[in-house]
């Protein structure tokens, strides 16, 4: 059972390469809209998070069928911007995860998995 949706996650910018994260964010969005377009991916979100003392900040919620994400995940370009944007932002990264009917799909999955 796979993900229907990766999380890529951020804290806050380096400080000091500020205006490069601001020009990544900017590519990371027109690739994503490619994606989109494409039908790589059904869609995502952008989230900014208001200040709130956590490290999880900002993050792009990126939604399509597990085979769709498994693709994805696997190519140079996707790699690629992870690697760039570990230049510029703390504590970035990536997590797959469920939503809509995918979530009734594990939670059943983890209600049998709970010992007697």
């Amino acid at each position: 059972m796979g993900s229907n949706v990766l999380l890529f996650g951020w804290n806050r910018s380096i400080a000091g390469r500020e205006k490069l994260g601001a020009a990544h964010f900017d590519e990371f969005v027109k690739y994503l809209s490619g994606l989109q377009r494409g039908g790589a991916i059904q869609g995502f979100d952008v989230v900014l998070l208001d200040p709130h003392g956590g490290d999880l900040n900002g993050f792009f919620l990126i939604k399509g069928e597990s085979s769709q994400l498994d693709a994805l995940r696997s190519t140079t370009e996707w790699i690629t911007h992870l690697i760039r944007a570990t230049f510029h932002l703390e504590g970035s990264g990536v997590v797959g995860g469920v939503t809509g009917d995918e979530v009734m799909k594990r939670m059943a999955i983890w209600t049998n998995a709970i010992p007697s």
